[in-house]
């Protein structure tokens, strides 16, 4: 069912920029033991973690204009049947956060043509005179979250968030992120957000446990049959920004390669034979973790937590994986619950 993390992303690594030393001091206080561990060498040209190194900033040429009013104008790049990107959105939605979506072509990604960084989400926020990139869907969430709570410039946060060049598990070269379940918030503002250092820490563990683990759950799942593969390219098709032909060959031969590639994934990740048991075993300990006397992971209201696990999960809508999910597990009251709270959000 997947082991939970022993340590949360990368350990807490000190970025290129200072951060303020309430700031700092809150989160070595708040970190377990097992999490103290500091990377003094985390600026350009050092060493980290698993043969870390710092790289640049990913982007450039950023677009000038945007169409949004308001203090803070938000254009989300994404695709929609992404996990990643519904994580995001959720997020915003539950925050009533008014963005602007872009449908990236998944074929072209014309769409992010400025950006050197070739994943979505992106996130361009414009505050001001001040135009920022956020890559990554966690740091996206907790540069967000952090800079609703304190107060701080976008422009300052997100350099708290420093991208490492480090080797996956496949030997591929891929851009992590520092720091990226951690929000940078002094004594008084953690102690607003949270009930406890328990609390955080609980937070943080099941934000890594969506992007570790149950997000790898999704593909396999999804596209566990030829005909759930079809199904599910048809609403991706559907749903992404397709041309006519790119749309119908899409459908057909990603379904096919789709397919395929699930049960790569499914060795890959050491999922069982009924890879239905391990997202069932993945629901089932959320609401476990979640427990009977609290309606989310929050508490009254959802946490990032709950809002991380439920943009995954959402992706499924529709499918024959969803379905089955909601029919052979505990989790349908608490996903319903989310989905409530985030309806009913003030806008």
């Amino acid at each position: 069912m997947g082991p939970l993390p022993t340590s949360l992303c990368l350990p807490f690594s000190l970025p290129p920029t200072p951060i303020p030393p309430d700031v700092l001091r809150v989160i070595l206080e708040d970190s377990p033991p097992q999490l103290r561990h500091v990377c003094l060498g985390a600026g350009p040209g050092s060493g980290g973690r698993s043969g870390c190194q710092a790289s640049e900033a990913p982007f450039s040429l950023l677009p000038t204009q945007l169409s949004l009013t308001g203090h803070l104008q938000l254009t989300l790049y994404q695709y929609k049947t992404c996990p990643f990107c519904s994580k995001v959105r959720a997020f915003l939605d539950f925050h009533a956060l008014p963005y602007r979506v872009v449908e990236v072509n998944p074929v072209r990604k014309a769409e992010i043509k400025f950006s050197s960084y070739r994943k979505v989400p992106i996130l361009l926020a414009q505050e001001g005179d001040s135009l920022q990139q956020l890559n990554d869907s966690s740091v996206i969430i907790s540069a967000l979250k952090t800079h609703l709570v304190s107060g701080q410039p976008l422009e300052d946060i997100i350099t708290y968030y420093p991208p490492m060049k480090a080797m996956n598990d496949q030997g591929k070269e891929v851009t992590e992120f520092c720091n990226k379940y951690w929000l940078m918030l002094d004594e008084k503002e953690a102690q607003r957000m949270y009930s406890g250092k328990e609390a955080r820490t609980e937070e943080m563990k099941w934000r890594q446990w969506a992007d570790d683990w149950l997000v790898h759950l999704i593909s396999p799942n999804v596209y566990r049959t030829p005909a759930e593969a079809l199904a599910s390219f048809d609403y991706i098709v559907r749903e992404g920004k397709f041309g006519v032909v790119e749309g119908a060959v899409a459908k057909y031969m990603g379904a096919a390669a789709m397919y395929l590639i699930s049960k790569r994934l499914k060795s890959r990740h050491h999922l069982q034979d009924d890879v239905r048991v391990d997202l069932y075993e993945a629901a089932n300990k959320w609401v476990a973790a979640v427990g009977k006397d609290r309606p989310f992971m929050g508490g009254q209201k959802p946490n990032l937590a709950d809002l991380a696990v439920y943009g995954v999960l959402r992706v499924m809508e529709g499918l024959e994986a969803f379905d089955d999910l909601m029919r052979h597990t505990h989790i349908q009251p608490w996903y319903l619950r989310v989905e409530k709270a985030i309806a009913e959000a003030p806008h």
